[in-house]
């Protein structure tokens, strides 16, 4: 059937259209049949290729280039593992009955000894892998307790006894650098090198007995350090010891190196674990200094003031500043809360003010130790531990006082620790021209 032109709609829409628009409608369709009337660019492009004819039935050779990619395994063992999530409200015995095991599995796998103690405390979102063996029977359970370890169980007998052991990963350990320099504040610094809050604090703490870092810190300090990565199955789990720094405090520069014992050494072989901690607290700031005369706040009178005074919030733990033995641990309207310690013969270290005691007279305490918690108890303003030093009875400025010699090195150890030195004080001495050729 013909149609005619005239009586198509379009047609019809097109001549109501004004003139200056069937116009312009016209000179748009005349550009777009000229646009596809010219060739595209592989038809271009395929006039200047030579043509390769393939004879039906004849192989040929054909070059792949194919990525490396890392090999994947799968056993035919670990394809019969089902992983189940811990919802709320999940014990071992629900996760069981959900895998379509008998209470009396769940008895046997929680009486394997006290591994098995691991899954009483399950919380929502751990996973747990089980296996069973062909008839349905339980035969298996697999549970992450870290990047690194897995508790594993599984049936010992056809009796129901079961087996628990820990499957432990290889951990590969790299090392990685940090470098920094003191504007305002040596947090700010640590923070800016990119180091955690821990790593802040254990460089904090290992030149600790050198420095003090609420005091000494000036702008222009520097530090210099390498540290561990723990890598498993190539994935980061998690960051390592120091094994190697440096400090630049207001010109000095400290070093400290880890050997194999896990203890931190100078560069010389001297320890860098002193006698005694230079503040055993971590403090806010110094609000009264050791003094020959000081207008007492509560007295009301001028006198010496024997220690320093460290300010810090209620309950921060207090630490014993060296290995010794508690003297008197005891309360009294002046010292409130207090505790002292005999280090030998020739040293006493007095610890007022705190809010609770956590050592009784005569225990023996070392270094580090928690001997009880800031607080304001006795002839106090504001909560700050009072901290006293004596030497020979005579009191002395814990915060200047010429503290013990650290011992070296065993004479043993000490060509192989010569050796470990230098190795590190050459990673540090690369990692400072790294940096400067970044800057």
């Amino acid at each position: 059937m013909r149609m005619n032109l005239k009586d198509n709609v379009v047609f019809k829409t097109i001549r109501k259209l004004p003139k200056p628009h069937r116009t312009g409608l016209m000179i748009g369709s005349l550009l777009l049949g000229g646009l596809i009337m010219l060739p595209s660019d592989p038809v271009e492009a395929s006039r200047h290729q030579e043509s390769l004819v393939l004879d039906t039935g004849v192989r040929y050779p054909l070059e792949l280039s194919v990525n490396d990619s890392p090999a994947v395994a799968f056993g035919e063992e670990d394809t019969q593992w089902q992983l189940f999530q811990v919802g709320a409200g999940d014990t071992l015995a629900k996760i069981f009955k959900r895998a379509g095991f008998s209470a009396r599995d769940t008895y046997n796998v929680t009486e394997a000894g006290e591994l098995a103690k691991m899954l009483v405390t399950l919380v929502p979102g751990d996973m747990l892998y089980l296996k069973a063996d062909e008839s349905g029977a339980f035969n298996g359970l697999k549970y992450a307790i870290s990047p690194r370890e897995t508790l594993v169980i599984t049936p010992a007998d056809d009796a129901g006894n079961m087996i628990a052991d820990i499957d432990t990963k290889e951990v590969e350990t790299r090392y990685n650098f940090a470098q920094g320099e003191i504007d305002s504040s040596f947090w700010k610094a640590g923070v800016t090198a990119g180091l955690t809050n821990n790593q802040i604090m254990n460089l904090a703490a290992l030149f600790g007995w050198d420095i003090d870092f609420a005091m000494e810190i000036r702008q222009g300090d520097s530090f210099n350090m390498v540290f561990e990565e723990h890598y498993i199955d190539g994935e980061f789990v998690g960051f390592g010891d120091i094994v190697a720094a440096e400090f630049t405090n207001q010109g000095e520069k400290f070093t400290a190196i880890q050997y194999t014992d896990g203890n931190y050494y100078t560069a010389e072989g001297r320890s860098m674990r002193k006698s005694f901690l230079r503040a055993p607290i971590n403090f806010k700031y110094v609000s009264s200094n050791f003094t020959g005369k000081r207008f007492h706040p509560v007295q009301k009178r001028w006198k010496s003031h024997n220690g320093t005074d460290y300010v810090a919030a209620v309950g921060t733990p207090v630490m014993a500043s060296g290995d010794g033995r508690v003297v008197q641990s005891s309360y009294n309207r002046f010292n409130g809360n207090y505790v002292f310690i005999q280090h030998g013969e020739k040293y006493v270290t007095k610890y007022l003010h705190f809010k609770k005691r956590a050592v009784k007279a005569g225990e023996v305490v070392k270094q580090g130790q928690v001997i009880g918690y800031l607080g304001s108890t006795g002839m106090a303003t504001g909560p700050h531990l009072h901290y006293e030093f004596l030497v020979n009875g005579t009191h002395r400025n814990p915060r200047t006082v010429e503290l013990p010699k650290a011992a070296p090195i065993e004479a043993s150890q000490r060509a192989a620790f010569m050796e470990l030195a230098q190795n590190r004080l050459t990673q540090l001495s690369n990692n400072r021209r790294i940096m400067l050729a970044m800057q």
